[in-house]
């Protein structure tokens, strides 16, 4: 079903990846004044993982649905 809808299948990831840092940031115990300086790079690091996972599942999924 995600190979038909490859919005789905990368909101997906990215929601999952972005719930996770989230997680972790707060769960780590910093206070700091300006969240921000932790949450920026943390998201743009869930991009660009979350766009590296889901070019691997876009292939796996062409080379399955090729024969």
């Amino acid at each position: 079903m995600l190979s038909k809808f490859p919005v789905i299948r990368r909101v997906s990831i990215y929601m999952a990846l972005s719930y996770s840092g989230l997680v972790l940031v707060n769960n780590i115990g910093y206070q700091l004044e300006n969240m921000w300086i932790i949450y920026a790079p943390m998201f743009i690091s869930v991009y660009f993982f979350s766009r590296w996972i889901d070019s691997k599942l876009a292939k796996k999924g062409n080379e399955g649905g090729s024969s």
